[in-house]
């Protein structure tokens, strides 16, 4: 076990507490213990490309305690209201849309591989701008508007955005597999 995995698995135990304290409305511990979460991340990537200390264990798991992370607090700031629905339904219906498409043309046994796109990681970074922002706010009493309207705004743009480019993608990918013909004849 790397460092930077138990790191990892560090955010994924995070993830309860700080979902608990944000149903508690303890502002303060749900930013810090989000802001500790993406300090991590940034830590636990700094050992890995540094100190060569990348596993395949740890290309799985990084990305799935970040979006554990990011959909838990997004589903808890939309059920209290604090994110507008029509962005947590699109978030969580996209992240939905990849996750299906991954496990059918895997058991359709032509996966896929996964990368990132930038419009995808553009998103990301938005819709952690936004969750900070939003514990941010509610944690330090203060009101960052317009920037909360302008990022709900563009995360639902990259949002949508993003999934159309997965799906297009993974269409392109899957093109013909599985129509009666095999793949490259």
């Amino acid at each position: 076990m790397t460092i930077p995995n138990m790191i990892t698995i560090m955010r994924f135990v995070l993830v309860p507490g700080v979902v608990l304290a944000m149903l508690q409305a303890r502002w303060d511990w749900a930013f810090a213990g989000f802001l500790i979460a993406g300090i991590s991340d940034g830590v636990d990537g700094f050992i890995a490309r540094h100190f060569n200390q990348f596993s395949q264990l740890g290309a799985y798991l990084d990305p799935m305690a970040d979006k554990l992370l990011l959909v838990s607090v997004f589903v808890v700031l939309g059920f209290i209201g604090e994110l507008p629905l029509w962005l947590v339904i699109t978030m969580v219906s996209r992240d939905a849309l990849i996750v299906c498409a991954v496990v059918l043309s895997t058991v359709m046994a032509h996966p896929v591989e996964m990368k990132p796109l930038f419009v995808s990681k553009a998103n990301t970074a938005i819709q952690i701008g936004l969750a900070a922002v939003v514990l941010g706010e509610l944690a330090l009493a203060i009101d960052l508007d317009p920037l909360r309207p302008m990022l709900i705004l563009l995360s639902g743009v990259l949002t949508v955005a993003s999934a159309a480019a997965y799906l297009v993608a993974w269409l392109r990918h899957m093109s013909g597999y599985g129509e009666g013909s095999t793949p490259g004849t």
